[in-house]
C-alpha cells in the first residue's frame, strides 16, 4: 500500500557528498516514521537515520555530525545528506517507512536499495 523509489547513489571519494532521496507513494497518510538503513558486506543491516511526522530526529552514533536526514512533505519526499563520507559509509541505502497496522501491529516498506561506495 506504500511503495518507496530511491535514488542518489554512486561513488565518491572520501571527504565527499551524496544526497539520497526517497518518494514515497501509495497510502502516505498512514506513515508514522520514515528513515534510512544500511547493509555493508558482511555486515548486519542497521538504522542510519529517521525521522518522525513531529520532525523529531534519530541518528546512528556513527555519522552524527556529517549526515542529516529531512523531509519534504509537500514532494513527500525524505532525504539523506551525507556529508565527510568515509569508506566505512560504504553500503546498500534503503529507505525505510513505517507505519501501524490496525490493532497496532507495526509493518515497515522497504525502497530497493541504492549503492554508495566511498573510495580512499
Amino acid at each position: 500500500q506504500v511503495q518507496l523509489v530511491e535514488s542518489g547513489g554512486g561513488l565518491v571519494q572520501a571527504g565527499g557528498s551524496l544526497r539520497l532521496s526517497c518518494t514515497a507513494s501509495g497510502n502516505i497518510f498512514s506513515i508514522s516514521a520514515m528513515g534510512w538503513y544500511r547493509q555493508a558486506p558482511g555486515k548486519q543491516r542497521e538504522l542510519v537515520a529517521q525521522i518522525t511526522n513531529s520532525e523529531h530526529t534519530n541518528y546512528a552514533d556513527s555519522v552524527k555530525g556529517r549526515f542529516t536526514i529531512s523531509r519534504d512533505n509537500a514532494k513527500n519526499t525524505v532525504y539523506l545528506q551525507m556529508n565527510s563520507l568515509k569508506p566505512e559509509d560504504t553500503a546498500v541505502y534503503y529507505c525505510n517507512a513505517a507505519r501501524f497496522l490496525p490493532g497496532n501491529i507495526p509493518w515497515d516498506y522497504w525502497g530497493q536499495g541504492t549503492q554508495v561506495t566511498v573510495s580512499s
